[in-house]
């Protein structure tokens, strides 16, 4: 693993010169498909994780668990990620570079965790260089590049999901507006930093919605396109599901909380927090999904020729009519895996390896019975405007428990860089311990201006009476 120290380490593993700092504390830390390229198995590894977000961190802290990894290196990374992997300042779209630093390096395994760079095709790049990786294809990954394919694939596959129209004429969008039920839901068809999606409560804010992305351009080419979508109810619920394309292997259900203030008040943000498991799912509504969602989804890929290998993100909403697909995204959900993964008891990277290899279904996906909660520190502010800049400090015991978002490493010290600082996470034999333990721990991460919902699983606690 990548030297711990107090301060900047010299003689870098790598040939570039690199940057890492030291922890606080010394963490433990439509045919079936035949593999991916260039899969080998090696006794001791050299791992790659692209992206620099605390999904990234919360990845790279479940990978570290596993004894044959000896190094992992983290391309861009963050100044917090850097006490478990050698940053790389790399960029997470530039795939040319991610290229060529895994081939100069010898990189055994690559984890591509955004969004861009998969729907880029970093995957397919790194391929065709002997590379094996967790993440789908380009090809694949269009199940979230483009809301136009993922809304048409589940109508022609009949997966349930809310009714729909796509426009590439505002006129003619303005026009369907004017008799559209209200509320109404605006996507913008592309990726647009996850602000893409508008739930306009008149006429006029959806209207203006559609301006906003097709004549005023605010998410550029994302919103040449547009989808209106009939306006669900019901509880939401995330889940996140390794799948090698052939099965379909569901982690433990979640819970987001994404408006910015108690109470599900204010903007909308990346998501202020999670709990996990989810108390509306239940066991029978996780077999309807199973049945009406998961595997047909995997089926019409494969169908489509785009088998998808890696983690697929199933955003549901459970309404009156049965559980329906919100959004699909092709990879782990940021805050969502920062209380998914602390449950994980199966080592992920033979997880991961399985959805490269194609042998998913004799690999062990085991997840505790225990829940877990997460509470994201942000930048007061944010996500309007917020200042940046601050020292962070964080207890020891903190930061065991806390994954980095958005710091900075300047000077030997850790800095605020983001909206979303930090996320801690907690897991405990009951919902309510898990909360009240991750609130103690979060209260240990200091910073200027730092702010955090109060309320974080308060109505998974209603829902489920934990």
């Amino acid at each position: 693993m990548p030297h711990q120290c107090a301060h900047w380490c010299g003689n870098p593993p790598v040939k570039q010169k690199l940057l890492c700092i030291c922890s606080l504390i010394r963490r433990c830390g439509g045919t079936f498909p035949q593999g991916k390229a260039g899969e080998r198995k090696v006794d001791i590894m050299k791992l790659m994780v692209v992206g620099g977000g605390g999904r990234e961190h919360a990845i790279i802290r479940c990978l570290k668990k596993n004894p044959e990894v000896t190094e992992i290196f983290a391309l861009p990374g963050n100044g917090g990620i850097a006490a478990d992997a050698a940053c790389v300042p790399i960029g997470a779209t530039d795939i040319d570079g991610i290229v060529k630093f895994a081939v100069e390096n010898k990189i055994d395994y690559a984890v591509v965790a955004p969004d861009d760079p998969l729907v880029l095709g970093c995957v397919d790049a790194l391929e065709k260089v002997g590379v094996p990786c967790f993440g789908p294809r380009a090809n694949a990954a269009i199940i979230e590049g483009s809301k136009v394919f993922s809304k048409n694939l589940m109508k022609k596959y009949h997966i349930p999901t809310a009714g729909y129209a796509v426009f590439d004429d505002m006129e003619a969008a303005l026009r369907y507006l004017d008799t559209a039920p209200i509320p109404t839901v605006i996507k913008a068809d592309g990726l647009a930093l996850g602000k893409g999606v508008i739930i306009a409560q008149t006429r006029d804010e959806a209207k203006a919605a559609v301006r906003d992305m097709m004549e005023n351009h605010v998410f550029g080419k994302s919103g040449d396109h547009v989808v209106i979508e009939e306006f669900l109810t019901g509880p939401e619920v995330s889940v996140l599901a390794f799948t090698d394309g052939k099965v379909v292997r569901p982690m433990v259900s979640s819970m987001d909380h994404k408006r910015a203030g108690d109470g599900d008040t204010g903007l909308n943000t990346g998501g202020m927090g999670t709990v996990a498991p989810n108390p509306y799912y239940t066991p029978a509504i996780a077999e309807r999904c199973m049945e009406e969602i998961f595997l047909p989804t995997v089926a019409a890929m494969n169908s489509e020729e785009r088998t998808f290998q890696g983690c697929l993100y199933f955003g549901l909403m459970l309404t009156p009519d049965g559980p329906k697909v919100i959004e699909y995204n092709c990879r782990f959900g940021d805050p969502e895996t920062q209380v998914v993964l602390p449950l994980l008891e199966s080592d992920l990277l033979t997880v991961m390896q399985a959805t490269t290899n194609g042998t998913l279904a004799d690999t062990e996906v085991r997840f505790s019975d225990k829940y877990a909660c997460c509470v994201i520190t942000a930048s007061a502010g944010y996500p309007v405007s917020y200042k940046k800049g601050y020292e962070i400090t964080m207890t020891p015991e903190a930061a065991a428990h806390t994954y980095v978002a958005g710091a900075k490493l300047e000077n030997g010290k850790l800095l605020t860089s983001g909206g979303r600082v930090t996320g801690t996470t907690a897991v405990a034999g009951s919902l309510a311990d898990a909360i009240r333990e991750a609130y103690r721990l979060a209260s240990g991460v200091q910073f200027e201006n730092a702010y955090r919902r109060s309320d974080i699983g308060q109505r998974a606690l209603q829902a489920g009476n934990h």
